[in-house]
């Protein structure tokens, strides 16, 4: 059972968590030019947790891994709490990275020579935070996300589900203004992805955490406060969620509504 969340609450903020303005990504092969993504315009204010969905080859990847800036625009600008990204150097994306964005992927990327607690404190190792600094919100998370009897085991030692929430644990560590989860119940069994929406939900419910979600799987975007669709590079439909009950009916008319 999860306790109370024990990090601390993003601090907050005047700007959205995130900002998209006109954003367009096209690659080259050999002498033409591949549109992928197509004026994307989009806003996160702070504590939404957004949904986003669509076929593959629609450009959820390719404009999750601008969001994240491990890759720039060909056009447009992209914020992250105000500040933007568009144009940063390495260096610079990878400290902005570090201290405004946590990201969750599908198949875990944990480092296989490290524990459990040392997967969850390198963003604050990195940092170059002192141990004595972090170690009781480390601890807190750790009992949180319900892993605290596995903490001196290595990822090869532990279930997908369990891998899942020290990935989780990791991107929560530095509280940062935008968590990207990727797939995140793409590689665990049914059950197990429940717990992890469900821990994903207690992030925005109880600490106002900002959230963008990508996944194939109307249940779980159904968890979401808004359910963006995209189609063709572009966005599809916009639509805020209203009523649980209703949730997954109403991503289901979207879907088949688009064609997707």
């Amino acid at each position: 059972m999860l306790n109370t969340s024990p990090y601390t609450t993003p601090v907050s903020s005047p700007n959205p968590a995130l900002t998209t303005r006109d954003v367009t990504k096209t690659f080259n092969l050999g002498d033409r030019e591949i549109p992928v993504l197509r004026d994307i315009s989009l806003e996160i204010p702070q504590g939404e947790f957004l949904t986003m969905m669509g076929p593959s080859g629609c450009g959820k990847s390719t404009l999750l891994n601008l969001l994240a800036g491990l890759d720039q625009p060909t056009t447009g600008e992209i914020q992250i709490d105000g500040q933007s990204i568009t144009g940063c150097s390495r260096r610079q994306m990878t400290l902005l990275r570090r201290e405004k964005i946590g990201i969750i992927f599908q198949f875990f990327n944990l480092l296989p020579h490290l524990t459990v607690r040392e997967n969850i404190a390198l963003p604050m190792l990195i940092a170059g935070e002192r141990s004595d600094e972090y170690h009781q919100k480390l601890d807190d998370l750790i009992s949180w996300v319900g892993i605290e009897d596995r903490i001196d085991h290595f990822p090869a030692h532990l279930s997908g589900g369990e891998m899942q929430r020290v990935s989780i644990a990791r991107a929560l560590i530095n509280t940062p203004a935008i968590i990207l989860a990727d797939e995140p119940t793409g590689n665990v069994g049914t059950r197990v992805g429940e717990d992890i929406m469900r821990l994903l939900r207690l992030c925005a419910d109880e600490k106002g955490q900002t959230i963008l979600l990508v996944t194939h799987n109307p249940k779980d975007a159904a968890q979401g406060d808004r359910v963006l669709f995209l189609k063709d590079g572009m966005v599809a439909s916009d639509s805020t969620l209203i009523g649980n009950d209703v949730h997954e009916r109403h991503i289901f008319d979207c879907l088949q509504k688009l064609g997707i």
